[in-house]
């Protein structure tokens, strides 16, 4: 299995930045069209992104340092629901929060379509968090699912 890391500093206290991860509305200003999140260890972590049904749930809440959650597929054979993980780590800097993302256990042909989806979505959270429309999302993954 793979991983992907990547990072995003944004122009907010951590604490606004944390809402945008753990809400509905917070996460599809950014993320997604759709979203049913229950931010507790074992609550439900549910948003359809770009066409596909992502599934999973929070395995870990720190406010406002960190969140981790299960991520997969509906449907996806190599990966199914909750089948990988991604990391939230919110630090505080000069200028704000950098938000550093870690999702492990990706199957290898699935890394190049998240490290694109990490890279168009972290810009969109820097926007959202720090107060600005990032506008209509019409990204769409290499391939569908991804």
């Amino acid at each position: 299995m793979a991983e992907h890391r990547s990072a995003v500093d944004i122009a907010a206290p951590p604490g606004a930045v944390f809402a945008y991860l753990v809400t509905a509305d917070g996460l599809t200003a950014w993320m997604g069209q759709h979203a049913v999140l229950d931010p507790r260890p074992g609550g439900e972590f549910t948003a359809d992104i770009a066409g596909s049904p992502i599934r999973g749930e929070f395995l870990e809440v720190d406010e406002p340092h960190r969140v981790v959650v299960s991520w997969g597929v509906a449907g996806s054979a190599d990966l199914p629901p909750g089948a990988s993980t991604v990391t939230f780590t919110l630090t505080p800097i000069a200028t704000g929060t950098r938000v550093e993302v870690h999702h492990t256990d990706l199957p290898e042909p699935r890394v190049a379509g998240h490290r694109a989806g990490w890279a168009h979505f972290l810009p969109r959270l820097a926007l959202a968090a720090a107060g600005q429309d990032p506008g209509q999302d019409h990204w769409r993954p290499l391939t569908p699912g991804q």
